[in-house]
């Protein structure tokens, strides 16, 4: 497409948004809140099309189907997606009545059954609630501490975390290398808190008395050799129970609200199942243009643990 035509696109669709805001509150008499509500849902569909280079009135049901996969694909709760999917509706409802397309693409867009039950997803402040109720002052306190920052910040399967290798770390890069299902690698962006508490972990990891092979495995038992899935599984039932969490939760809680805090951070869509190293709707040919430096900077934009590391560095 011609730079000039891509301008053009551009300018007719922020014409169209402000066509739709004033049609939200002056006809439908929105609050100010379920206005901005229904632009924010909207926002993530026109991000998903703005990288597969479809305009908003070209795309088509099955480009809106792969969308509302997408959704279900990262773990979001199914009342979010059915809310989503019902501000797209509303918005192709509004071109229809507004003369700029004639068939409406939603009309057999279906939302997900709302009986359908998702896992859990932590808030940021029951996450930080978890971490802190780490005991530092036990060996393996820092260990602990570090395992949950990196499940969090990076969204890993806990299979993915347990095999983690030091030759598996790129900090001056601000990336861990992770090996997915089916021997797939991944490159995934990494926290700057993330780096912090594994490169304090490391004091504690240099008294262990490291088992021959094992020597390349970043997190540690106390005998030396790599974790098992069931010892994350119950750390994290045990810093929860103790801290007063009654969700019914496990590593992959975690994974799900690593997705979730993205997607309502504003994280494009396709950047976080790329992130997740998922193999659905067609990943093959919607990653093939997923550049690796826009991935980091959707992570750091808008991962909760990176706005707050921004925020409290900044210089004064």
């Amino acid at each position: 497409m011609k730079l000039n035509e891509k301008t053009d696109k551009k300018q007719q669709q922020e014409l169209i948004i402000k066509k739709y805001r004033q049609y939200l509150r002056l006809e439908k008499s929105l609050s100010a809140n379920t206005l901005d509500a229904y632009l924010t849902d909207l926002d993530k569909l026109l991000s998903f099309l703005l990288l597969e280079d479809i305009g908003i009135l070209e795309a088509t049901l099955n480009d809106l189907q792969r969308f509302a996969a997408g959704l279900h694909d990262i773990g979001i709760h199914a009342r979010s997606q059915a809310r989503i999917i019902s501000g797209i509706k509303s918005f192709y409802r509004f071109l229809i009545m507004a003369d700029y397309i004639e068939a409406d693409p939603t009309e057999l867009l279906e939302g997900p059954k709302i009986g359908f039950k998702l896992p859990e997803v932590l808030t940021l402040e029951e996450i930080d609630t978890i971490i802190s109720g780490v005991d530092l002052s036990k060996n393996e306190g820092q260990r602990n501490r570090a395992i949950l920052e990196t499940l969090y910040s990076c969204g890993l399967r806990v299979s993915e975390l347990t095999n983690l290798k030091l030759s598996d770390l790129y900090f001056d890069e601000g990336f861990i290398k992770v090996e997915g299902k089916g021997s797939k690698q991944r490159l995934v962006p990494i926290s700057p808190r993330a780096i912090k508490e594994i490169k304090m972990y490391f004091i504690d990891r240099n008294q262990v008395n490291i088992k021959k092979d094992y020597e390349d495995y970043l997190f540690l038992s106390r005998r030396g050799t790599n974790l098992s899935r069931i010892m994350i599984f119950h750390l994290i039932k045990e810093l929860a129970e103790a801290t007063g969490i009654t969700k019914n939760i496990s590593p992959h809680t975690f994974r799900h609200s690593f997705a979730t805090h993205l997607l309502e951070g504003g994280a494009n869509l396709r950047a976080i199942q790329c992130m997740l190293g998922h193999e659905s709707i067609a990943t093959t040919e919607i990653y093939t243009h997923i550049d690796r430096n826009m991935l980091r900077s959707e992570i750091i934009e808008h991962h909760p643990r990176n706005i707050r590391y921004r925020t409290l560095n900044k210089k004064p």
